[in-house]
C-alpha cells in the first residue's frame, strides 16, 4: 500500500506585536544575505556596495530627504491599491489614475498660478488630481459594479489610454500643457513657483506629510468606520453582505473611486512637488505597478506601508551610488525583488503555518491507479 502526500495551511493564532515587529526585519536581512553571495559572485564587494547603497539612501540629511520624496507617491499608489485589495477588487489601474491626477493638476496649476492667491491655486490643483483620478477610476467601477465586468481587465487596459493621452497631449499636439516656445523636443509647460507644494524640511515638501496623513486616515478607516467594516464584509462573502441588507454594487463604486481618488492625490503631488510639468518622463516611471507590489507585502496595512514604500524608494536611489563601483543596476531590482519576496513569504508563514500530511492510499484507489 502507497502512500499520498499533500500540503495543508492552517491559520496561526494572532502573533505578538514583537513577533510582527521582527519578521519582516529578519526577511530583510536574509535578502540582504543572499545579496551579499550574488554582489561577490559577481565580482563586487558586498561591504562596500551596501555601505555606499545606505549611504546614498539615508547616510545623510539630504540622501534621507531625497529618498522620502520619492516613496511620497509611492505610499499614495500603495493606499490606492490596498483599500480596494481589502474588498478583493483588484485595482490595477494606480498608474493610469495616477496620470489623470497629473493632467487635472497641472492644468490648474498653469490656469490659476500667478493669478489666483497660491494656498488656493495649490488647494485648487491637489483637488483636481483628486477628482481626475477618481473621475478615471469610474469608468471601471460602475462596468464592474452593475455589468460585473472584470476590473483587472478594464483597470489594466486604461492605464494604457491614459498613458497615450498623455503622451499625446505633450508629444502629438499643442495642447495647453505643451511648453510651446521648446522646439528642440517637445516637453510639459512648467507651473508657476507659486503653486509648488512648500517644503518642510530642506527640500522635502508637504506632499509626504499628505501621504502619511492619507495613511493614518484610511488606516482609521478601515479599522474603525462601518464603512470599513462593510469592506471586510464584502470581501469575505458578498452572499453574507447582500443579507445583511448591504448596498453591495454602490459599495463597490466607492471603493473604486476613493482608491482611484488616492492615486490621482499622488499624480498631483509628483507634479507640484517634483516634476512642477507635465512630463511623461517623470510620470510614467512604473509608480502605479510598484505600489500595488508594496501594498501586497504589506499586506494592504495602510501604516505598514510607509515604512515598506520608504525601503523601496531607498533601494531605488542607491542604484545610483552603486553605479561608481560598476555595479549593474539590475542587481538593484534584483535586491528589491528579494526583499519583497522574502518580506511576502515571511508574512504569510507568520499568519499560516503549513505542513505536509502523509495518507495512506485505499485499496480501491491503488486498483484503480494499476
Amino acid at each position: 500500500m502507497t502512500a499520498t502526500r499533500r500540503v495543508i495551511v492552517e491559520p496561526r493564532g494572532r502573533p505578538s506585536l514583537f513577533t510582527r515587529v521582527l519578521v519582516p526585519f529578519v526577511a530583510i536581512l536574509g535578502a540582504a544575505a543572499i545579496g551579499a553571495l550574488l554582489l561577490a559572485a559577481t565580482g563586487h564587494p558586498p561591504g562596500e556596495a551596501y555601505a555606499n547603497m545606505l549611504e546614498s539612501a539615508f547616510g545623510s540629511d539630504l540622501a534621507i530627504v531625497r529618498t522620502l520624496i520619492s516613496a511620497t507617491p509611492l505610499i499614495l499608489t500603495a493606499l490606492a491599491a490596498a483599500v480596494a485589495f481589502r474588498m478583493k477588487i483588484w485595482n490595477i489601474g494606480a498608474e493610469g489614475q495616477l496620470y489623470l491626477g497629473a493632467i487635472a493638476a497641472s492644468g490648474v496649476a498653469l490656469l490659476g498660478g500667478g493669478t489666483w492667491p497660491a494656498v488656493l491655486a495649490i488647494v485648487g490643483a491637489l483637488v483636481a488630481g483628486v477628482i481626475g483620478g477618481a473621475g478615471w477610476a469610474a469608468l471601471a467601477a460602475f462596468p464592474r459594479a452593475y455589468l460585473r465586468t472584470d476590473e483587472v481587465i478594464t483597470t489594466l487596459m486604461l492605464n494604457f489610454v491614459a498613458l497615450y493621452l498623455m503622451n499625446y497631449l505633450i508629444f502629438g499636439s499643442k495642447s495647453f500643457w505643451r511648453d510651446k516656445e521648446r522646439l528642440s523636443f517637445p516637453s510639459g509647460r512648467f507651473i508657476p513657483d507659486d503653486t509648488f507644494l512648500p517644503t518642510v524640511w530642506l527640500r522635502l515638501h508637504i506632499g509626504f506629510v499628505i501621504a502619511c496623513a492619507v495613511a493614518l486616515l484610511l488606516w482609521w478607516l478601515l479599522r474603525s468606520s462601518t464603512w470599513g467594516f462593510d469592506l471586510r464584509v464584502i470581501g469575505d462573502s458578498v452572499p453574507a453582505a447582500r443579507y445583511a441588507g448591504m448596498q453591495v454594487p454602490r459599495t463597490i463604486v466607492w471603493v473604486l473611486i476613493v482608491s482611484g481618488a488616492i492615486a490621482g492625490l499622488a499624480g498631483a503631488v509628483l507634479v507640484l512637488g517634483t516634476t512642477h510639468a507635465l512630463q511623461p518622463g517623470g510620470l510614467a516611471i512604473g509608480l502605479g505597478y510598484t505600489g500595488i507590489v508594496v501594498a501586497a507585502v504589506s499586506r494592504s496595512n495602510p501604516l505598514t506601508i510607509v515604512p515598506a514604500a520608504i525601503l523601496i524608494a531607498g533601494l531605488t536611489n542607491a542604484g545610483t551610488a552603486l553605479q561608481i563601483l560598476e555595479v549593474p543596476n539590475d542587481i538593484v531590482v534584483l535586491l528589491q525583488g528579494l526583499a519583497l519576496l522574502l518580506v511576502a513569504a515571511a508574512e504569510f508563514l507568520l499568519h499560516n503555518r503549513v505542513r505536509i500530511a502523509w495518507r495512506p492510499a485505499s485499496t480501491a484507489e491503488e486498483a484503480s491507479a494499476a
